[in-house]
């Protein structure tokens, strides 16, 4: 019910268009009983009475009576249609800000194609009933009560007679409802596997296409396709078993009018135009019975939806804005990392992290895959919470600031590239949109993407392909490094951001990063594997498995002999660290 209400939530801004297009159904079902009374008259007062004379003021009633309901109809459509939309339109809306509010702990639950299922077919499914099924289930409910009142004023005895399908429509309904549900629940399941399926697909074609995986993935497809065909005809059996007994119990009501009804005019208990009468309100009950397994289908189609998609926005996130908000002053960029612990499900991620960094130094952080370098990052920006300890900054927790002042003081230039289907120079931006282009093209010459972007065909003004499709590795990586410089952070973080440039690259970016330093006082973080992007770093913390097992500056991680040395002798060979430096001195004077 907690879903339903919610719904409702939505639906009682509209409640306005809701009600008048109520009342006009109201009306159409009113005054749809007029020309089935009007025929009856026609056959009773003037074909039988032989008063021609009142034809044609009950042709002109008839023509009337057809004229309003084809306007009524069309105005309550168009409100039921305004309506729809506009609960479409908010709820959309609602789920997409709520889903921008999840954590990362959130996504990594959840598969992209099922979320977006739940803003196509299932919000789909949620129009439908508010612009069609409503109205249909409460005009034809409407008719039926109606009619049945009518046939009273006709002869007692033939509307009771009639009365006699209703506990068969009852049960019936009743037992498609309970079968209908669950088989809904699964089609909606499958369609969600379905959805995901293709789209992961899509995003990874390259990889399927680099392995030659495509009759694989065709086969993999396939069996998702089965799934779903086999749900959807599971579904329809259970249409095929109950839709044919509404239309046998609406096909008995016209064998009762028939066979009673005709025997009935026989004996003048009725008269012929009272028959016909009866006959034109026929359609009216037989019309609800035929439709109401359609609208049971519908209304728990509708149900479904309205369950998963609440059971997506009603996921809070771990990461939240504060309840009470430190003063917001600009960061200057000291961050402290005390006692801080990370474990997800049991498993310890990082382990009694504890450093402290004063702002405008760099600090480099080394270790093995899933040593926890990036989780340390993803703490300082509060993507997850310290499960124990504290991050601070400036000597205020993170947990205590403003999440979004947080991380709009930090750029970040993530170790996995992902950039916009837009321009160069939109994707340069999205940190700060309203920056000039001036700026723009300041962050990229000091990421060396200046040169290859006006090589490109249209500059900055080129569109880049989903995810940065076209560029290669290292073209992303310095567009990626722009976009975090151009935001002018107190904090700079780079995670793996130069491993697919050269080293000449490489080098040119680091003097520009001690450019922005001297310039900005910027307190930058560089993840790397490379030696050469974290060695002259005022601080270096080398990790294995959460734990910080080495610290210092790169000649006393070098004398200790540790991992970090072994790691310095595997990339530069024997060669003296001395006079690796003199070369690189001398390269740097030419």
């Amino acid at each position: 019910m907690k879903s339903v209400k919610w719904f409702l939530s939505f639906l009682k801004k509209y409640r306005l268009w809701m009600c008048a297009g109520l009342v006009m159904t109201t009306m159409i079902a009113a005054i749809s009983i007029v020309n089935p009374y009007i025929s009856g008259a026609i056959v009773d007062d003037v074909i039988l009475a032989e008063n021609y004379g009142l034809l044609p003021k009950l042709l002109v009633i008839l023509l009337g009576v057809t004229a309003l309901k084809v306007v009524l109809t069309f105005l309550y459509q168009m409100a039921f249609e305004t309506a729809s939309q506009g609960v479409l339109y908010d709820m959309r809306d609602a789920v997409y800000r709520k889903l921008l509010e999840e954590d990362f702990a959130f996504y990594n639950r959840k598969r992209t194609g099922d979320l977006m299922s739940r803003q196509t077919g299932d919000m789909e499914a949620i129009r439908h009933f508010v612009a069609y099924t409503i109205y249909a289930f409460f005009q034809h409910s409407l008719m039926f009560i109606f009619a049945l009142l009518m046939i009273f004023t006709v002869n007692v005895k033939l509307a009771l007679l009639m009365l006699l399908v209703l506990p068969f429509t009852v049960l019936t309904t009743w037992k498609q409802s309970k079968a209908v549900k669950p088989a809904f629940q699964r089609n909606r399941d499958c369609f969600s596997s379905l959805n995901a399926f293709v789209q992961e697909n899509i995003s990874g074609n390259r990889v399927v296409k680099a392995f030659a995986k495509e009759d694989f993935e065709i086969e993999k497809f396939e069996g998702e396709n089965d799934k779903f065909r086999n749900a959807q005809v599971a579904a329809s059996r259970i249409w095929m078993k109950y839709l044919p007994v509404f239309e046998i119990l609406s096909y008995a009501l016209t064998i009762i009018l028939m066979l009673y009804g005709g025997y009935m005019v026989v004996q003048e208990e009725i008269t012929l135009g009272a028959f016909v009468r009866v006959n034109g309100y026929l359609w009216m009950l037989s019309v609800p019975l035929q439709q109401i397994g359609w609208r049971i289908n519908e209304i728990q189609n509708f149900r479904t939806s309205v369950d998963k998609i609440y059971a997506t926005y009603s996921e809070e996130p771990r990461v939240r804005q504060p309840l009470e908000i430190a003063k917001d002053e600009p960061i200057q960029g000291n961050v402290e990392f005390r006692n801080v612990t990370y474990y997800v499900e049991g498993a310890d991620i990082v382990t009694d992290i504890s450093f402290k960094v004063k702002a405008g130094q760099t600090v480099g952080i080394i270790g093995s895959t899933g040593a926890g370098k990036s989780t340390l990052m993803n703490l300082l920006c509060r993507f997850y919470d310290t499960t124990e300890g504290q991050v601070l900054i400036d000597g205020v927790d993170v947990r205590e600031r403003d999440l979004y002042h947080l991380r709009d003081s930090i750029g970040m230039a993530m170790q996995d590239v992902f950039l916009f289907s837009d321009t160069i120079e939109g994707n340069i931006a999205y940190g700060r949109p309203n920056c000039g282009f001036d700026e723009v093209k300041h962050a990229a010459i000091m990421a060396d993407a200046n040169h290859f972007i006006q090589s490109l065909p249209d500059g900055y003004d080129t569109i880049v392909g989903e995810r940065g499709v076209g560029l290669s590795g290292g073209q992303k990586q310095r567009i990626s490094l722009a976009r975090a410089l151009v935001k002018d952070p107190a904090i700079l973080i780079l995670d793996d951001t130069t491993s697919a440039v050269d080293m000449e690259t490489e080098s040119y970016i680091q003097k520009q990063l001690k450019t922005i330093q001297k310039e900005k006082d910027c307190t930058v973080f560089v993840i790397a594997y490379r030696i050469s992007s974290i060695k002259d770093a005022d601080l270096i913390l080398v990790l294995d498995q959460g734990r910080i097992i080495e610290r210092g500056t790169h000649d006393s991680l070098v004398a200790q002999n540790g991992y970090y040395a072994a790691t310095f002798r595997n990339q530069y060979g024997e060669i003296p660290y001395d006079l690796l430096r003199e070369e690189a001195q001398k390269k740097g004077g030419n």
